[in-house]
């Protein structure tokens, strides 16, 4: 996912020159479903094909040691060169473009047009939202942010549903201005504090600042390019970030789920200075001191409101909490390792989750969107219990109660008043589970535009 940016430069850079073959063979178990794979190929917008290697055979053929890993065929089909991890765009071009040159000259590149139809035209404007990503439910104004990622915008709702402003043109970019004509790229997590909007957006590699009572946005930090460290700091617009997921304020500290760095980030927004705040880049789960742990793409963040961070590391299917003193460390509460994973109650490491990517705090309960077991449950964070609450492991869309309810792939929730909204990303909705009565139902979002692409 860290790469599609890059890849996207080059296909559009070299749009008759070249093809991109994408091959996913899935790590999880729910990975591997093609219905899965076909809903991710939609959600990131991938414009190229892309094959389900479910069983390893092309992996095993290619013998690839890594994700993400690039092979380079020529245009008689000899492999001419690999590349394992990640990349800038810059590098990719410098190796590619010059072969095209050769190619063209040796008459063997055959430049035409792209034969296939995406995936994305065939169910274009099906939705209302697209792929929410993310979902903040504000209890001081009763008002509802949704990330409307698949759309690359941010809506402003009433808990009810009725939409009140839509934030963003619904074309990607990385564009500052107001409502109307400001750009986002795959918009995810979303802060309120003090009339102000903090959104990460992901697909620019950059935070975003949306002012409500002026109807302004602004970027705060990141240059629109993947940063290619993972120990930048220093001024905030001229720091390059990669794929920030999430963003909790905490005392005028915007605290961020660094996924492409395997790190927490934190934005002093008074100095405008963007570090590290916990993990030291290595992908992997170790607890320790702030800087020395090891974590796995966090995608969820959240505070207790009492000095305490809770996160999710998506690879490592795991809920771990950070001291927001810098003194502090990080621990594990459930979670063992990069490829540990399942759908098990229980206590501590008798816990099995499944690429969880959201949570949120409440009553002094932690509530995980467990994403690819499609369900929502919690933890208690005295004793590392965790229960199942909503859904089953079967994807689908239907309301109901508790465990009859269906979702498929949740990547959000926030709660206020016993009420859950649950950001159902795949089934493009937000479900409303309500806490007491273990109701779900679907939000009905009123006087909401269609998106323009």
């Amino acid at each position: 996912m860290h790469i599609l940016p890059q890849l996207r430069k080059l296909e559009e850079q070299y749009l008759d020159e070249i093809v991109v073959v994408g091959v996913h063979s899935a790590k999880f178990t729910a990975e591997k479903e093609t219905e899965a794979l076909k809903q991710a190929v939609l959600r990131y917008d991938i414009r190229h094909p892309v094959v389900n290697d479910r069983d390893f055979a092309v992996w095993q053929q290619y013998a690839v040691r890594a994700w993400p890993s690039l092979f380079f065929v020529d245009p008689e089909g000899m492999i001419i060169g690999k590349h394992e991890g990640e990349y800038r765009f810059e590098d990719l071009d410098s190796f590619v473009a010059p072969l095209l040159k050769e190619y063209e000259a040796a008459g063997t590149l055959q430049p035409r047009p792209k034969p296939w139809i995406l995936e994305r035209d065939r169910e274009a404007a099906a939705h209302d939202i697209a792929f929410p990503g993310k979902v903040l439910a504000d209890p001081s104004s009763n008002t509802l942010y949704i990330a409307d990622s698949g759309h690359n915008r941010v809506l402003v709702a009433s808990v009810d549903g009725d939409v009140q402003a839509v934030i963003g043109s619904g074309v990607p970019g990385l564009v500052d201005g107001d409502y109307d004509t400001a750009q986002f790229n795959d918009p995810q997590g979303i802060a309120v504090a003090d009339g102000m909007l903090y959104v990460a957006d992901k697909g620019n590699h950059a935070l975003r600042r949306i002012d409500l009572a002026t109807k302004q946005v602004i970027t705060l930090a990141g240059t629109g390019s993947v940063a290619m460290t993972r120990s930048s700091s220093g001024d905030a617009r001229d720091t390059a970030l990669r794929s920030p997921w999430d963003v909790e304020m905490v005392d005028g500290v915007l605290y961020i789920a660094m996924a492409g760095t395997h790190q927490l980030w934190s934005l002093d927004l008074k100095a405008a200075t963007l570090a590290p705040f916990a993990g030291n880049g290595r992908e992997s789960l170790s607890d320790g001191p702030l800087g020395e742990a090891e974590l796995a793409q966090p995608t969820g963040i959240v505070s207790d409101g009492n000095g305490k961070l809770y996160f999710t590391d998506s690879e490592t299917s795991s809920v771990r909490s950070a001291d927001i003193s810098p003194t502090g460390n990080v621990e594990t509460l459930v979670g063992t390792g990069l490829f540990d994973f399942g759908d098990r109650d229980g206590i501590g490491n008798r816990v099995l989750l499944q690429h969880t990517q959201g949570l949120a705090y409440a009553d002094g309960m932690i509530y995980i969107a467990d994403s690819y077991n499609n369900k929502i449950k919690r933890v208690d964070p005295a004793t590392n219990e965790v229960t199942t609450l909503f859904g089953a492991s079967e994807e689908g869309v239907a309301d109901g109660a508790w465990g009859d309810a269906r979702l498929f792939e949740p990547s959000g929730v926030s709660v206020v008043d016993n009420r859950m909204y649950i950001a159902d990303t795949n089934n493009h909705a937000i479900r409303v589970a309500d806490l007491v009565s273990g109701e779900v139902t679907t939000l009905e979002l009123k006087g909401l535009w269609p998106a323009t692409y």
